[in-house]
């Protein structure tokens, strides 16, 4: 079992392969590859991948103009159902989608530019709620987003 954004899911259901790679799982997996689903998920490609809805559409038209923002945004749900993104929502709200599903991890956020870096913290299993803390709740994970003020934002004036 791993934990995935609160859920406990199995590894099969987040991915058939230890493959990183986005389209070459969802190939693994049998999902219809059209042109435009191709396209966003190789906008999704990459380390430390943490784009909104609008940057995987921008992203997208530029590499396939016919695509349309309904098609990136059924893609998303449709991705992040599947297990194979996920959706991080950091302070300032707006949602994000995280292709690195397969090691579980958490984020460090710049405040001031909004930049989101995946973070392996150390401790992280201790964590615990205590049953009075659990107003009855099944836990099923957590989420933890660091946050401060990145280099790039620290050496310049507010």
């Amino acid at each position: 079992m791993h934990t995935y954004r609160g859920y406990y899911t199995s590894a099969m259901n987040l991915a058939d392969t230890s493959d990183g790679d986005l389209t070459q799982r969802l190939k693994r997996r049998g999902w219809r590859l059209s042109a435009q689903r191709r396209v966003v998920a190789e906008v999704l490609q990459g380390e430390h991948v943490h784009l909104t809805a609008e940057d995987v559409f921008a992203r997208a038209h530029v590499r396939l103009a016919e695509i349309s923002q309904a098609t990136v945004y059924n893609t998303l749900r449709e991705l992040v159902a599947m297990g194979e993104v996920r959706v991080v929502t950091p302070p300032d709200g707006v949602k994000r989608y995280d292709p690195n599903v397969l090691v579980d991890h958490h984020h460090l956020m710049c405040m001031r530019c909004q930049l989101l870096k995946d973070v392996h913290p150390d401790g992280e299993s201790g964590v615990t709620l205590a049953n009075s803390e659990r107003f009855g709740f099944d836990v099923w994970g957590f989420d933890i987003i660091f946050k401060g003020v990145c280099p790039s934002c620290k050496g310049r004036s507010t």
